[in-house]
């Protein structure tokens, strides 16, 4: 599995569905090895890394609850015995739910903010002490963040908090070679919109002048980039993934 990555530790957070389960094998084919992070998806991240594995390439799956400092920083220590290095990391874990102003939950928020904003922070707090110069951090937000809908308050801000965290770290690790960026993807699938309620995805399809949603493999190929070395100069900004739909 020789590539642009070869010699290069991966983590992907997420890594056992959606996005985060194309990207990870994605990656491998670049010749990374992979960290497949999960937090409840077990099966689904260990069949990353037989594919990855069968295909002649290394990956080790590693169960951590991100919203837990302590579980990611054992998480590192896993990554630590296992490579003893890291070059790249991609927070693609989270979460979305959405509901009237009026009608507002606090433990959906904590939810909410404690997988899509503090998972990513904890991840990066711990790569910062770890990544090799030169490397990687691509975080994910959504084009909710750029696009805000009715009924997605907190999910939206936790996005636009993410497009913030990149924007900083990227000036403090970028003296060290560390890129740091935020790809954001609309509607895609597999994703998000498989567990969206009946009719999301139709209605989603008419918004973008493609006349369909995205595919993972799609993303997965925007952030292929910015991990390889031709994405050196590429750094605190956000790559729209979205085949121009704007939702409303």
């Amino acid at each position: 599995m020789a590539g642009v990555l070869e010699g290069k530790v991966a983590l992907i957070t997420g890594a056992g569905r959606g996005i985060g389960k194309v990207l990870a094998e994605r990656l491998a084919r670049d010749g990374a090895a992979i960290v497949a992070n999960y937090a409840a998806s077990a099966s689904g991240a260990e069949e990353v890394v037989a594919a990855i594995e069968q295909a002649g390439g290394r990956a080790i799956a590693v169960k951590a609850d991100i919203t837990s400092f302590d579980q990611v920083k054992a998480m590192f220590a896993r990554i630590d015995e296992a490579f003893g290095r890291l070059d790249i990391v991609v927070n693609c874990a989270g979460v979305s739910a959405g509901g009237a102003l009026a009608d507002v939950d606090e433990a959906q928020v904590d939810w909410l903010i404690g997988v899509n904003v503090k998972g990513p922070l904890f991840v990066a707090s711990e790569a910062s002490k770890r990544l090799a110069d030169g490397g990687r951090i691509i975080n994910f937000a959504s084009v909710m963040a750029e696009y805000p809908m009715a009924g997605t308050g907190i999910y939206t801000a936790c996005k636009m908090a993410v497009k913030g965290m990149t924007e900083s770290w990227a000036k403090e690790l970028g003296k060290r070679g560390i890129t740091v960026n935020t790809v954001t993807p609309g509607p895609t699938a597999p994703g998000m919109m498989d567990s969206c309620p009946p009719g999301y995805r139709e209605h989603f399809e008419k918004k973008s002048p493609f006349g369909r949603i995205g595919t993972a493999g799609e993303v997965a190929e925007v952030v292929a980039f910015l991990a390889s070395p031709a994405a050196s100069w590429v750094s605190g900004t956000h790559i729209l993934a979205h085949g121009a739909a704007i939702p409303d």
